[in-house]
């Protein structure tokens, strides 16, 4: 090859790799496959017990510059389990000067080049991004040491919002099979010791093999018997419930098995199972088709983040289809939604319960709000569907934020919202703490300027969903 064309060839070569670490910078470019340890567990453990320190303060910081974090419940609504009061009024912090109504006045171009979007309102890293992996909140850590000896805290990370920004813990269990029995869960977190004595005359055989299953731990990428790990003795791995405690969820999160480099993948929250026979699409990127599918494939996905070469080498559990997965499907399709006794049975307000405030949030939601376009009544509250909101239209796209390169979300699932005052905090990732948020990140993505007085009765609507 001629010295001019070696030249040309390292030029591409150097461009591309330049483009690619700006993309995915701080972090190596490590592109498809997570990298195998270099170093014993001991060396691992001892780095990270000493870095821990600092990873925390600066996801502290992080979240204390984007949210006033104080615990200020709602005097008189609790959750449907009525452990937790739910938190209200907006946590999302403005720039210096500003005022929501002033932000909603402002064009999508104007809100980027002035660089207004409040960065509550931007993708939330994962307190740790260039590791990632399943975190686990500290009352989830306690009651399965507590009931299992099985421990599922990390060495090198904690969970990192305050306990009263995060669903009730252990939430009620509802039934479409029992709708009269109501909180089957006697107030105690199900798990592989109890369920037998809980459930036991309440679900069909099929149903009971389908619940065992999902409180039977299985490795996953840092709970396992390898020193490749994240917790300090091995481990028998992590169970389908342990993020969905009770089927609902706890507030763990980890990152999307489904975007690539490391950097940019996005927080994802562990959402509710409640209501999983009115959903037909599955996972927030995935789109999976049926609740089967889902089941089947979260073994490679939420376990080992969607690598098999990975899952592999730990010991990935392959559920069989016709047989475990059919069952543990059937098991999670019994799960309902929690009371909501001001609804008809169409998911509308019955004017003899409801106050005026909240019919008129119903106005707005079906109406200027737009809500109702995607949140269908009829059918739960979503539209099993995915769209774009395109929120990078408001800012700069690449840009890092605790080693989390930013890029669009792209098309993300409708998620229901019956039952939502249960399932703080909100968005796919956790980003907006309160309903308070939701009703002002979308009153700017989709720019329906609604007044305060619109705002607040849109609040108090979806509480009674």
């Amino acid at each position: 090859m001629s010295p001019l064309r070696l030249l040309a060839l390292a030029c591409v070569i150097s461009a591309s790799a330049a483009s690619l670490a700006a993309f995915s910078d701080p972090l190596p470019p490590d592109l498809t496959y997570r990298p195998l340890p270099t170093q014993p567990l001991s060396s691992v453990r001892a780095n990270d017990e000493a870095q821990k320190p600092k990873v925390m303060q600066r996801q502290q910081s992080l979240l204390n510059k984007r949210y006033d974090l104080v615990n200020k419940p709602m005097p008189d609504i609790s959750m449907s389990g009525g452990l937790k009061k739910v938190q209200e009024g907006v946590r999302v912090k403005l720039s210096d000067g500003m005022t929501w109504e002033a932000l909603a006045k402002l064009s999508p171009d104007e809100i980027r080049e002035k660089n207004l979007l409040p960065e509550g309102f931007r993708p939330l890293p994962h307190v740790k991004q260039a590791t990632g992996g399943q975190v686990f909140p500290q009352k989830e850590i306690d009651e399965i040491g507590k009931q299992e000896s099985r421990d599922l805290k990390r060495f090198d990370v904690d969970f990192d919002l305050p306990d009263h920004l995060t669903p009730e813990f252990p939430p009620p269990i509802f039934l479409t099979t029992h709708p009269e029995l109501g909180d089957v869960s006697r107030g105690e977190l199900l798990t592989i010791k109890n369920f037998h004595e809980y459930m036991n005359g309440i679900i069909t055989p099929v149903q009971m093999e389908g619940l065992r299953l999902l409180l039977t731990p299985f490795p996953q990428e840092e709970f396992n018997q390898t020193e490749d790990r994240k917790v300090a003795q091995q481990s028998m791995g992590v169970a389908c419930l342990d993020c969905h405690s009770n089927f609902h969820t706890n507030g763990a999160f980890h990152l999307t098995p489904d975007v690539r480099p490391q950097a940019s993948r996005f927080r994802l929250d562990s959402t509710s199972l409640r209501g999983m026979f009115n959903q037909q699409i599955h996972g927030s990127k995935r789109s999976l088709r049926s609740i089967e599918d889902f089941t089947e494939f979260e073994q490679r996905t939420a376990y080992f983040n969607g690598d098999h070469v990975s899952a592999t080498r730990k010991g990935v559990n392959l559920p069989d289809r016709p047989n475990q997965v059919a069952m543990m499907a059937q098991m999670q399709n019994i799960i309902d939604f929690p009371p909501a006794p001001k609804l008809d049975p169409m998911g509308k307000l019955d004017p003899a319960k409801a106050s005026e405030q909240e019919l008129a949030g119903e106005r707005v939601f079906m109406g200027k709000g737009r809500c109702g376009e995607c949140h269908l009544p009829q059918t739960a509250f979503l539209d099993n569907n995915m769209h774009d909101l395109k929120l990078e239209r408001f800012y700069n796209i690449g840009y890092t934020a605790n080693d989390q390169v930013a890029i669009p979300d792209g098309p993300i699932k409708t998620f229901t919202l019956r039952g939502i005052k249960d399932s703080p905090p909100y968005l796919h990732d956790g980003r907006l703490l309160t309903l308070a948020d939701t009703v002002e990140y979308f009153n700017l993505v989709l720019g329906v300027k609604l007044t305060q007085d619109e705002k607040d009765s849109l609040v108090a609507y979806m509480l009674t969903l």
